[in-house]
């Protein structure tokens, strides 16, 4: 059975959104290594339409191994309002997120990678689909923000098992978990 592993940058303030702001500060060789190591590790992406339309509007443009992989990649995104993707092995899952996600893990093949801790990740916690979280704390508090920013959600309880925590040079801790799903 296929894993989800999803890497979510965060500051220690919980906000996972707005990186202009406090993100691309810590950017450097060791992130950059690391970020490069887990798309290598996964053999598809999955994301939000949000994140999906991010994506698409800048990785296409880009050169360098990174991008490379990345725009090679299979991706599938979670959206009921996307019908036309225009980034090259983009497959749009219009049927039930859970539904959706249950098959691509019983699909033949790796790991599929997941960016950033919005609706479809905390949906898959929730329902105890999200194999992996590994969590790029950041030493910022972004003060920015609304609920939906945040990495925390009302209601949304799961219990998890550390893996491992690797610091980087830049002060970022990545905490890694496997999941046990939802409590």
């Amino acid at each position: 059975m296929r894993k989800i592993v999803n890497s979510t940058f965060v500051t220690l303030d919980g906000v996972v959104n707005h990186m202009d702001t406090w993100h691309f500060d810590f950017v450097d060789a060791d992130s950059d290594a690391l970020a490069l190591e887990q798309l290598t590790e996964a053999d598809a992406m999955l994301m939000g339409r949000r994140s999906y339309e991010v994506y698409a509007g800048a990785w296409p443009g880009r050169d360098g191994e990174y991008a490379a992989r990345i725009n090679a990649l299979p991706k599938y995104v979670a959206s009921t309002t996307l019908t036309d993707p225009t980034w090259e092995n983009t497959e749009v899952l219009t049927g039930s997120l859970t539904d959706e996600v249950r098959r691509l893990k019983s699909s033949d093949g790796g790991s599929i990678l997941m960016h950033g801790f919005g609706p479809v990740a905390k949906t898959l916690l929730a329902e105890g689909l999200l194999d992996e979280l590994h969590l790029w704390y950041h030493p910022s508090f972004a003060g920015v923000g609304t609920a939906d920013d945040r990495l925390h959600t009302e209601g949304l309880t799961a219990h998890l098992q550390y893996a491992g925590a690797k610091p980087l040079a830049s002060g970022v801790v990545v905490l890694s978990y496997t999941a046990g799903g939802a409590k």
